[in-house]
Order: C-alpha cells, then structure tokens, then sequence
C-alpha cells in the first residue's frame, strides 16, 4: 500500500481491513470471467479490464481496491471525485456517470477517460478545456431494446457514428464505447435479450476499430464478457454496498 502509506487523510487500519476482503472478492469475479471464457487482464493486457466503482464509497474502498491491484477506479459524481482522487495517487480514474458541460473543467484533469460522453455540447467543452482528452462514446442500450428509461444517458445508436466522428474532429481521442444492459422494472428483460444489446455495442468497437468495450456490472458482467466486453465496471460484487450519500 506505498500509495497511501504517506496520506494523513486515510485511516489506514480502514484500508487494512479492506483489502483482504477486496481481494478475495477479486478473486471471485476473475473466476465469473472465465466461467465464460474471458480471461482478467489488466492496462496494455489482452482480456478484461475489471474497473472497482467506488461512487458512494469512502476513499479508503479505493485505496484497498488499488493495493490489490484494481488500477481502474470509476466516479460517477464531480463532487466525490474531486474530493476522492488526491488522496489515491496512482490510480487511472475514469468517471462513467452523467457529465454536465459545466463540470468538465473539474473532470477532465482528474480522469484518465471520460466514458459517458453523449452528445456535441459536451464534447465541445472537453474539447475547449482538455484538448486530446480520451474519451468513450455511451451508447443508449435501453432504446435498442424498445425501453424508455428515465434518467439514463447515452447517444442513440444511430447517431453514434456521427458523435464519434464530431469528437475526433475535435481533437478528442475516441479509443471505446460505454454502455449500461437495458433494464426497466416495468419491461424486464431476460438474458438472451440483455446479450443482443450488449452484441450491438461490441459491432460498433469492431465497425470502428476502437480499443475498448466497457460494458457489463455485477449482476450481467458474464452475459458481457461473453459479447466481447474488454472493461467491466464493478461495484457491489466487488466493494460491497454504498455505505455513505454520494453526490
């Protein structure tokens, strides 16, 4: 844990507790990955990428998640960002939530990819505030489902090569797609239809000859592998519940 051996601000007998109990849970999803035939890779490595989400977590989670080994570290609030990252030097953040333009200029110096670029407007201020920022376009899985879901982002997926095409125009590096497994209370859908839309996000980084798939959670992360995902972005099935108002 030389990262955060120096750090005043974390109480290290927290983090201490933490990783035994993250590691095992590590473990356990390194196993679902390859009950599917997925191997775990980490940064520069074929296979998939497990990403710890540490939103509504205190920063001693991620510490824990960092020491053994989960470098990917996923925010999804501006405000818990900034007040997370500079006490866990070391690792690559990436935010994965709903993007106001107006808070780029905080996130971008503090992540290593933005994943939920979704429209132009934002792709302008990163471009303004960060030029050459890598990037994710988030696809709207619910509606190439036939779900309307309130509250979710996400291009629809036949304007996706257009936004890809505006974001690289304006000198924002696009290496993937991003996208959340349709769900609706109302609607649910089961495994086979989950797996098609997942399919669809995996043909848009094949058509494009992007880098990265970030698709799948804890509770579909083997229906993704198996569609191709290269980053799954775990939270409860690795770090456990929420346990502090994120925001």
């Amino acid at each position: 844990m030389a990262e955060t051996e120096s750090n005043p601000e974390l109480d290290l007998d927290r983090v201490a507790e933490l990783v035994p109990v993250i590691r095992d849970r590590l473990l356990h999803i390194r196993e679902r990955v390859e009950s599917v035939g997925g191997t775990v890779g980490g940064a520069g490595v074929d296979g998939v990428q497990v990403m710890a989400v540490t939103k509504g977590h205190p920063p001693e989670v991620a510490a824990a998640a960092l020491a053994v080994g989960a470098h990917l570290l996923g925010e999804s609030y501006a405000q818990e960002l900034v007040r997370k990252a500079p006490l866990i030097p070391g690792a690559a953040w990436h935010f994965i939530g709903q993007l106001q333009s107006n808070k780029a200029r905080v996130v971008a110096p503090l992540v290593r990819v933005v994943e939920s670029v979704d429209r132009a407007s934002l792709v302008r201020e990163l471009a303004r505030r960060s030029p050459g920022h890598e990037v994710f376009i988030e696809v709207d899985l619910a509606r190439s489902a036939g779900l309307a879901v309130a509250g979710r982002g996400g291009v629809e997926l036949d304007r996706v090569d257009e936004l890809i095409d505006v974001a690289t125009g304006a000198g924002l590096v696009v290496s993937g797609v991003m996208g959340v497994a349709p769900y609706s209370a109302m609607q649910p859908l089961g495994p086979a239809a989950i797996g098609r839309a997942f399919g669809l996000l995996r043909s848009i980084v094949d058509r494009r000859s992007l880098r990265h798939c970030s698709m799948g959670m804890s509770d579909d992360l083997e229906l993704a592998v198996a569609e191709g995902s290269t980053m799954i972005r775990v939270g409860t099935a690795l770090v456990g519940p929420r346990t502090v108002q994120a925001g």
